[in-house]
């Protein structure tokens, strides 16, 4: 019976002190701009559970949130995607439904589509985030601040705007009829 030769090493390995470390590849997370690449998802999918892609704690649930913004004619819209913690995640849903909440509503699109639909994926999302524990303390790194809650938040109630309008505009009509039709 033979014996293997020996695995020769690098000797040159350790002498860049400048190489990028992925500090996160313990944990699942994909560097940055790999979000989506099915490359890495596929080369690292047995990496093990996926922590926070903000402070690694786990547990995390893969998670999509958006914000939209209606302007006049044009409309923009963010996502934020990832892994995300209990914490994290609440945060991120407390941010983006906000800024929805206070910006979505200027375009006639967004007024009857855009915003509704945004408003319910991220209701529907955070869900999954309250259905995570809690991650055990001193296990990760800083977490993202939480925040004032939505109900708290003046700019929020500016989404009061569009429902008085509509209101209005069903009452008037209930009431008042159609003064042509007569």
């Amino acid at each position: 019976m033979t014996t293997p030769p020996p695995q020769q090493q690098n000797p040159y390995a350790q002498q860049n002190p400048y190489a990028q470390q992925n500090p996160y590849a313990q944990q699942g997370i994909p560097p940055q701009g790999q979000w989506g690449n099915p490359q890495w998802d596929l080369a690292n999918r047995q990496a093990g559970p996926a922590g926070c892609r903000f402070c690694g704690a786990v547990p995390a649930e893969r998670v999509t949130f958006r914000a939209h913004q209606g302007l006049l004619i044009l409309m923009r819209f963010q996502k934020l995607d990832g892994p995300m913690c209990a914490t994290c995640g609440e945060a991120v849903y407390r941010e983006m439904t906000g800024k929805t909440l206070w910006q979505g509503w200027w375009s006639p699109f967004s007024l009857v589509l855009l915003t509704p639909f945004t408003l319910l994926w991220n209701l529907f999302t955070r869900r999954k985030i309250k259905a995570l524990q809690p991650p055990a303390p001193g296990q990760h790194g800083p977490q993202m601040p939480a925040g004032v809650p939505l109900h708290k938040r003046p700019l929020s109630y500016v989404a009061l705007i569009p429902l008085l309008w509509f209101a209005f505009v069903v009452i008037s009509g209930v009431f008042l009829g159609d003064p042509l039709a007569g």
